[in-house]
C-alpha cells in the first residue's frame, strides 16, 4: 500500500480503505507530525491525513481522499462539481491512482492541492475563482490530439487544462490523456530502475 494512503496514529493505522492493524505497516515508513492551525500529518508539504476530533470527542484520522471529498463539498458550486467530475474521470482512467493533498501553505488555508499520482505525479486539481485548473506534471511530453491543453503552454515540462464554468469536458480525451501520463510515468520509473 502506498505511503500516501497510510498514517500511524497510536496503535492503529488508517489506509484509504479504513482502519487496519499496525502489523500491516513496515517499520520506518510512517512519520507523523502535527502543528497549528490544524493537526495535519505532513511530510515534505504533502498532506497524508488530518488528525481531527469528531463530534463525540474522539480522535480520528481523515485520509487524503477524504480531504478531497471535503474540499469538493465545501466549494458547493460549479468548481466543486467540475473537480468531482475530473476526479471521477482520473479514477476511471487509472483505478490504481493514488490520491494525495500536497503543498499545504497559508495561501491555501493549509488545505493543500489535490494530486493524483501513479509512479509519479499525473496531475493536480487546483481551484480558483473563475477556473478549475488540471496541471499535468509531464504534460509537455504528452501527445494531445484533442487539443485539451489550453494553459501553461510555454513551459518545457508542464501543461494545463483550464475548465471554466459551463464548459463541457471531453471525457474520452481526458481519460486518454491521464492514461498516457501514467504510461509515461511508468516508463520513466522503469528507466530509473534499470540505471540504478
Amino acid at each position: 500500500m502506498p505511503l500516501s494512503h497510510r498514517v500511524s496514529l497510536r496503535d492503529r493505522t488508517v489506509s484509504r480503505n479504513g482502519w487496519q492493524d499496525r502489523k500491516s505497516v513496515q517499520r520506518g515508513t510512517v512519520i507523523v507530525t502535527s502543528g497549528p492551525p490544524r493537526r495535519l500529518v505532513v511530510i515534505k508539504k504533502e498532506i497524508l491525513a488530518m488528525i481531527k476530533t469528531d463530534s463525540k470527542g474522539e480522535t480520528c484520522v481523515v485520509t487524503a481522499s477524504q480531504l478531497i471529498d471535503e474540499k469538493i463539498k465545501e466549494m458547493n458550486d460549479w468548481r466543486g462539481e467540475t473537480l468531482a467530475k475530473i476526479r471521477r474521470l482520473i479514477m476511471q482512467a487509472d483505478p490504481d491512482v493514488v490520491e494525495e493533498m500536497k503543498w499545504a501553505k497559508a495561501s491555501n488555508s493549509m488545505s493543500g492541492v489535490p494530486v493524483w499520482s501513479h509512479a509519479g505525479i499525473i496531475c493536480t486539481g487546483e481551484t480558483y475563482k473563475s477556473v478549475v485548473k488540471t496541471t499535468f506534471a509531464k504534460g509537455a511530453a504528452l501527445k494531445d490530439p484533442s487539443g485539451l491543453f489550453n494553459s501553461s503552454l510555454d513551459g518545457n515540462v508542464r501543461r494545463a487544462i483550464d475548465f471554466h464554468e459551463g464548459a463541457a469536458i471531453d471525457e474520452a480525451a481526458l481519460v486518454a490523456l491521464v492514461r498516457a501520463a501514467v504510461t509515461l510515468n511508468m516508463s520513466s520509473a522503469k528507466r530509473t530502475k534499470t540505471k540504478g
